[in-house]
């Protein structure tokens, strides 16, 4: 940011507001100043941003106290008054002045009506463009215009706020009167509006002011003297019980004291009479307080600022809100009156406090225009869960956002032109021809290019054309390359069109085909010649451009908007042609995306973010207004605003579309860009050159690039002319000399200031940035600041003037907090600077949640904020190596509170950021298990920024690879798309953050670089995947270390396969984490960035693998020594040896109870929670169940109603075993195809109603429809891939997997857990190892992101377990009172196969997936209670062991305290 955000940021007058809003200044424009500890002295121009109130003066009781007193926080500052036109009755001519050139401005005023009225006459000479005069009457007790009811003829009114009366001709001449009879208006004010030339006429760059006095109280109103003015003022502040003024109130009290004053002078008073009646007052107000000693005045302010600011510096240097500012400040003052008082003098007293520290510290504030600038803010306690948004947008998928058309006639035809040619095409463009169109496609074959053109026009027409070898060039074609019948022009040719009949119906088509050949054009100019009339292209030429290159084919769209991304590239070729001309087809096609939801928009943003990184033309030979730019800007800006409010589940995509456009504005604001760079030439005697050049891509087409060039210029002039400098910021911003050249107004030229030009260059550069920000940089901190908070800027001569009102309803803090951020936005200690941002954002958060009038700029203000915090953090990094743990986390607070606000389905990041302030606190208190919390935080933080990335790749990334193949944009620009997005958001500021602080938090907690899951030794080749699941079915036919960088912990482990090595974090019961264990395969996660890049980098090389307790070694072995090591247990053929299935029987029964498990019936998983039952202590419950059990499923297939079905899985399994795997899905498919045999539903229901279970069909038929789809997904599940693929590396026999279905009512559980009766990790024996998650135990099962809450237990000391780790899992499920129906198939009981885990359990309802608050969760905030749960957990795991006498994996679940144990199985 430049160091212009300094000075004259926001430039807050006490003066009506000008010409933007068309209302009067006053006669005394000035500035407030901020508050105490924040404030500055009185200077006009400089930014203003603190709460204000009131006059300086009035304050004290003594109207004659210095001027730098403070009052409420806010100086009101005295300012220069201006002339204004004084009437005088016995003149004809009140006033007369130069207008524009030999124009001259005369003014005569008269009473009527018996001096109750007044007529003003106003001429215009030498003029002969009509003219309006805008127009209103002045009341000093209205700070907007009156509208008088007496008009001239012809007067209309403009927007309720003024009134616009035409002048009457008269020769060279224009003339108007004007009759004000109402005795409220003091005055009328007017501008002079010349509509030929869209010109405004000012007095000075101000409104021209005509004061309406009788002939008997005529006086110069500019003698009245300020400082009653501020006495006047004050007086009325004091009547009206020192309110606390908004900065409008204030000025609009300040004006009302000159009014009165005035009104007193018209009645007859003198000036001299004026002052003795105020300064009895005054006498008044002193007595009033007279409790304020005397002797008061006397103590110079330099004393009484240098013992606040010890004061202040003695209370920790806080945040002072204004009231207490103001007491600060009078408390400073009294202690050194009490000392005045005991006798010392005031030398004694400078001895005494003036020390050189703190002398020099407050010199400095004072240097900065500050009394105390505060070192940071203080922040408000928050409520974070009122941060929570849970808008999610719809679901994305394809949907049709533009109404689709009927190809043309003409598109057809070229279509068909394109496949005869049979040549490679190079570009497509699209010409609008009022309602007809005109196409064009380029070809090339073999080396010879072709051009294809056809239009739809009826009437002859010819082309007058020519060739260039650079852009904008007009070469005669070679007679070579001419069609026949062309004719050869200077410069050009000419060649008429030939007509030809297309379609069914026939349509007729003019075409042309002109062969250029391999000659070395670049491209091809040309108009339009029909009936006598030249045809352009909105004003220019059309221009074919040959360097376009062969497009990456564009595909189908497939989740994308499609038919929006092809109107999107149709209209390309038009929205090259200017800014205003794309935002206008923005804006036109936003209306569109209602019907195509996020991914609508998402096209848009796309489009506009290519156009932002310069991936598109920005202006093709064609002359646009800046004001036209600014106007589209506004009407897009508008569009966009409306949709926020409308649709607040796509706020965060509409801020990506907001953060590429400008702000755009009122035509005022853009047309100062094309005004102001002549002034600044004029003054600066600057006009040759590359000024001049600037000057004329300026008035061409304004572009973002201009704000480079004035940084560029700025940065050139404050290195002392030192031209490297110059192009240093130019190349660093994207701008080449080649870029400068491409210009429809080439800039060729260097800068060449002399040095006498320096300070003035300087100075109106910096004011000329604003304007160009406030058109191109909606999102610049500086210049949204400036729209918020309102500025002015004064028009010289023909340059309008521009006057940006404050938003109105800003939260009371925020100027504060706005001055606080420009304080510190350079400053190397960015933790000041980021509290400030995000306590700005959120005072702001409440206006942008509801409808306002300027919530565009609030938007725009926001996402600077944003984007600050993104650049202030990146800058910090450095001072955080230094940082403490407790810093870091701050720091990390602070980054996702912030992104939190940017994002609309946040719920995930509010805990997060929960979590982390649950963090501090303990590392505050000093608890022991602080670092291992906060890794869990840190976990689930990287999971969250990981999901998020995800969200915009499948968003976005679509759209970016349809659209940019559409548009010929560079495939690797393409293919970084959403990556580049996510790299300059905060998110990424995030994720370094959690990479520095990672390492620091294992240290603390204790934790190694590694997690062993399977601590086996081995040796093996290195290869590299992305996801296991990507390989798992593969055979690797050499001993092989996967490193992966993606294991979810469902997959399956490939064959060959000796370990598996992962930076991601599945958990230690995980079904992946089992297999490996079984198989004997090294597993492990890897923590340690450097160590993964590391082991990544020997990819093919081989190594052999060492796990520790917490630690892997590994290093390079030669390649003959693996044949000599017993570090892999792999069979020569690499096969598993094969085990065998037995087939299962129908036992003529559809279903069973508990009492009836047996081994032929059912499997394992039954009969086991059978044989606990009644065995396990009291304190451990175990569901009530039943079976369907082995052959029911081909007993109803047998089934003549599902014939079909069994026809279709016998076509199926054919199809399967040749091979064909895509038959497993058609087959599960057909299985939930099956009906239900009335016998099996009578005997289910009986059967369960006599165990005391709820039977489904109770409720309604659905319910029980509900329960059979469970069912049928149970034994579909036989046919999962991963299953089947399971089962085929053993070499089990398919068709024998028998499938029973465990049918229990469903525990809504408070927790789940999974027991290791044997640690996995060490194999010690003497340890139990548990897992437990919120809710239902399928996120601990499943592929479900995160960590479980883990534990061991010493089977010696049940009463202690010991917290290995916090969870980091952000989803629980959780379930109405339901039926759960689980797989048990005679494939989970065989001795040394994990078949556990691989079919499916389903439950009769869908889970509720709720993101998890482990803030408030009290088995992670209570210690007691969760020593209570673990304890219970580790004693039922060891009971249920001691039961079955060895090893056991045990599955429960935890409710209202109370342990349940669901399933048990020998630990493998």
């Amino acid at each position: 940011m430049s160091n212009t955000i300094r000075h004259g940021l926001l430039h807050q007058s006490l003066c009506r507001p000008t010409t933007a809003e068309h209302q009067s200044k006053t006669n005394s424009p000035g500035v407030s100043i901020n508050a105490l500890f924040q404030a500055s002295p009185a200077k006009q121009g400089t930014i203003q941003l603190s709460k204000s109130l009131i006059c300086t003066k009035f304050r004290e009781n003594n109207l004659k106290v210095p001027k730098t007193d403070i009052i409420k926080g806010r100086l009101m500052v005295a300012a220069v008054p201006r002339a204004v036109l004084t009437t005088d009755p016995a003149s004809e001519l009140s006033r007369k002045c130069n207008l524009d050139g030999n124009s001259e401005l005369k003014i005569g005023v008269s009473t009527h009506n018996q001096g109750k009225g007044f007529q003003i006459d106003i001429q215009v000479t030498n003029i002969c463009d009509s003219l309006v005069l805008h127009w209103g009457g002045v009341s000093y007790e209205k700070k907007d215009w009156v509208l008088p009811s007496c008009r001239p003829d012809g007067t209309n009114l403009y927007k309720n706020r003024a009134l616009r009366s035409p002048f009457s001709k008269s020769g060279s001449d224009s003339l108007l009167k004007i009759e004000i009879n109402d005795p409220q208006i003091q005055a009328i004010e007017f501008l002079i509006l010349d509509e030929a030339r869209n010109k405004w006429f000012k007095d000075n760059g101000d409104n021209f002011r005509v004061q309406l006095v009788g002939r008997d109280k005529q006086i110069a109103v500019e003698s009245v003297p300020e400082d009653l003015v501020q006495t006047q003022a004050y007086l009325r502040w004091e009547r009206k019980g020192k309110q606390m003024y908004t900065p409008e109130k204030e000025k609009e009290e300040y004006e009302a004291a000159r009014a009165e004053l005035l009104d007193e002078i018209a009645r007859g008073a003198s000036v001299e009479e004026i002052r003795a009646r105020l300064t009895k007052s005054d006498d008044k107000s002193t007595t009033k307080d007279s409790n304020v000693p005397k002797s008061k005045s006397k103590i110079p302010d330099d004393l009484v600022q240098i013992q606040a600011y010890i004061r202040w510096e003695k209370a920790g240097k806080p945040n002072y809100s204004p009231d207490l500012q103001l007491k600060e400040f009078e408390e400073a003052r009294k202690e050194l009156q009490a000392e005045l008082d005991k006798g010392s003098s005031l030398d004694e007293i400078r001895k005494k406090i003036v020390k050189g520290e703190i002398q020099t510290k407050v010199s400095k504030q004072l240097e900065k225009k500050r009394y105390f600038t505060v070192e940071r803010i203080q922040r408000k306690e928050r409520d974070f869960m009122q941060l929570l948004n849970k808008y999610t947008a719809k679901s994305v998928k394809e949907k049709v956002s533009v109404p689709p058309q009927s190809p043309t006639a003409v598109e057809l035809f070229l279509k068909a032109k394109g496949e005869q040619d049979g040549g490679t095409i190079l570009n497509k463009l699209f010409f609008k021809l009022g309602d007809k169109e005109l196409r064009v496609i380029v070809t090339k074959l073999s080396g010879q290019m072709k051009i294809y053109l056809a239009t739809d026009l009826k009437s002859p027409l010819a082309l007058h054309w020519a060739l260039s070898r650079k852009a904008g060039e007009w070469v005669t074609p070679p007679p070579s390359l001419m069609p026949q019948g062309s004719v050869s022009l200077d410069k050009a040719c000419e060649t008429q069109f030939a007509e030809s009949y297309y379609g069914e119906p026939s349509c007729q088509v003019q075409c042309l085909e002109i062969e250029i050949g391999e000659e070395n054009f670049v491209g091809m100019p040309f108009v339009l010649l029909s009936g006598g009339n030249w045809i352009k292209n909105s004003g220019s030429d059309f221009y074919i451009d040959f360097a376009i290159g062969p497009k990456k084919d564009a595909g189908d769209g497939k989740g994308t908007a499609k038919a929006l991304l092809d109107k999107i590239a149709e209209m390309e070729s038009e929205a090259q042609k200017s800014f205003m001309h794309r935002f206008n087809i923005a804006s036109d096609l936003v209306e569109w995306t209602k019907d195509a939801g996020e991914l609508g928009l998402a096209g848009i943003f796309v489009w506009m973010r290519f156009m932002a990184t310069r991936q598109l033309i920005w202006n093709k030979n064609y002359n646009v207004k800046p004001r036209e730019i600014s106007q589209a800007q506004d009407r897009l800006t508008d569009l966009l605003q409306t949709a926020y409010k409308s649709d607040p589940q796509y706020r965060e995509i509409l801020r990506m579309i907001l953060s590429t456009v400008g702000r755009g504005g009122e035509g005022d604001v853009g047309q100062r860009i094309r005004d102001e760079i002549l002034v600044i030439q004029s003054k600066n005697d600057c006009k040759g050159g590359m000024m001049e050049q600037w000057h004329q891509k300026l008035h061409n087409n304004t572009s973002p690039d201009d704000v480079v060039i004035c940084q560029a210029l700025i940065d050139y002039i404050k290195s002392d002319l030192d031209i490297n400098t110059y192009w240093k910021t130019l190349n660093s911003n994207g701008i080449t000399k080649e870029r400068l050249l491409s210009y429809d107004r080439a800039i060729r030229s260097e800068p060449d200031f002399r040095r006498d030009q320096k300070d003035g260059l300087l100075r109106d550069l910096e004011h000329y940035m604003r304007s160009l920000k406030a058109v191109h940089s909606g999102a610049d901190l500086e210049s949204a600041i400036s729209n918020c908070l309102g500025y002015s800027a004064q028009g010289q001569g023909f340059m309008v003037g521009v006057q940006i009102n404050p938003v109105p309803g800003l939260p009371s803090l925020l100027p504060g907090l706005l001055q606080f951020i420009v304080d510190h936005v350079e400053e190397k200690n960015v933790e000041p600077l980021l509290e400030g941002l995000v306590e700005a954002r959120e005072e702001l958060r409440p206006l942008l949640l509801n409808s306002h009038d300027r919530l565009k700029d609030l938007l725009f203000l926001d996402i600077a904020l944003d984007s600050m915090v993104r650049t202030a953090t990146e800058r910090g990094y450095e001072k955080l190596n230094d940082a403490g743990p407790e810093k870091i986390m701050y720091i990390i607070t602070l980054v996702l509170e912030n992104l939190a606000l940017s994002s609309d389905n946040n719920e995930d990041l509010v805990y997060c950021l929960k979590g982390w302030n649950h963090a501090l606190r303990m590392s505050r208190s000093r608890d022991d298990y602080w670092a291992l919390f906060a890794k869990s935080v840190l976990d689930r933080t990287r999971l969250a920024l990981s999901s998020k990335a995800e969200l915009y790749h499948q968003i976005l990334q679509p759209s970016a690879e349809y659209l940019g193949s559409l548009l010929g944009v560079d495939l690797q620009d393409v293919e970084i798309f959403t990556e580049e997005i996510i790299r300059s958001g905060s998110a990424a500021s995030l994720s370094q953050l959690l990479n520095r602080f990672d390492p620091i938090l294992r240290k603390k907690a204790n934790l190694g670089s590694w997690q062993i899951i399977s601590p086996v030794e081995t040796a093996g080749y290195v290869v590299v995947v992305d996801e296991l699941l990507s390989v798992q079915n593969k055979t690797y036919r050499q001993p092989t270390i996967l490193v992966a960088k993606i294991v979810k912990g469902e997959e399956e482990i490939p064959d060959g396969t000796v370990a598996v090595l992962t930076p991601d974090m599945p958990d230690v019961l995980s079904h992946v984490s089992v297999r490996a264990r079984n198989s004997k395969v090294c597993f492990a996660t890897c923590f340690d960035p450097n160590i993964l890049s590391d082991l990544q980098a020997k990819e093919g090389k081989l190594l052999s693998l060492k796990p520790t307790s917490a630690d892997v070694v590994y290093s390079e072995v030669k390649d003959g020594e693996l044949l000599n090591t017993s570090l892999t247990n792999m069979e020569e053929d690499g096969s598993s040896p094969s085990l065998t299935l037995v087939r299962k029987q129908f036992c003529g029964i559809y279903a069973i109870s508990s009492e009836e498990f047996t081994s032929e019936m059912v499997g394992a998983k039954s009969r086991n929670i059978a044989y606990l039952k009644g065995k396990v202590p009291s304190w451990v419950g175990i569901p009530t169940s039943v079976a369907l059990p082995f052959g029911v499923f081909e007993k109803v297939l047998s089934e003549s109603s599902n014939q079909a079905v069994a026809d279709t899985l016998q076509s199926m399994k054919k199809r399967l075993g040749e091979g064909e795997f895509s038959a497993l899905g058609e087959i599960r498919r057909a299985v939930l195809q099956l009906v239900a045999p009335p016998q099996l539903v009578q005997e289910l229901k009986s059967k369960m109603q006599s165990s005391g279970m709820p039977w489904p069909g109770d409720e309604g038929e659905q319910r029980w429809d509900q329960a059979w789809m469970a069912i049928k997904k149970v034994w579909a599940s036989k046919w999962n891939e991963r299953a089947y693929f399971s089962t085929r590396k053993v070499k089990l026999d398919h068709e024998y997997l028998c499938m029973a279905v465990l049918v229990q009512e469903i525990i809504n559980a408070d927790y789940a857990f999974v027991i290791h009766t044997t640690n996995p990790s060490s194999g010690d024996s003497s340890e139990i190892y548990a897992e437990v998650v919120r809710g239902l135990g399928e996120t601990l099962v499943g592929a479900y992101p995160g960590r479980a809450l883990s534990f061991v237990c010493k089977k010696s000391d049940l009463n202690s377990p010991k917290l290995l780790g916090y969870p980091s899992k952000p989803i629980g499920l959780f379930i109405r009172r339901s039926i759960i129906f689980r797989s048990d198939s005679n494939g989970e009981d065989l001795e040394g196969y994990a078949g556990a885990g691989l079919y499916d359990s389903v439950p009769m309802d869908e889970e509720d997936k709720i993101v998890l608050d482990y803030s408030s969760d009290p088995l992670i905030i209570d210690g007691d209670f969760r020593h209570s749960i673990l304890s219970s957990i580790a004693r039922a795991g060891s009971a249920i062991e001691e039961l079955y006498g060895s090893p056991q994996d045990i599955e429960g679940v935890v409710r209202d305290g109370k342990i349940y144990v669901v399933q048990t199985r020998p630990q493998m």
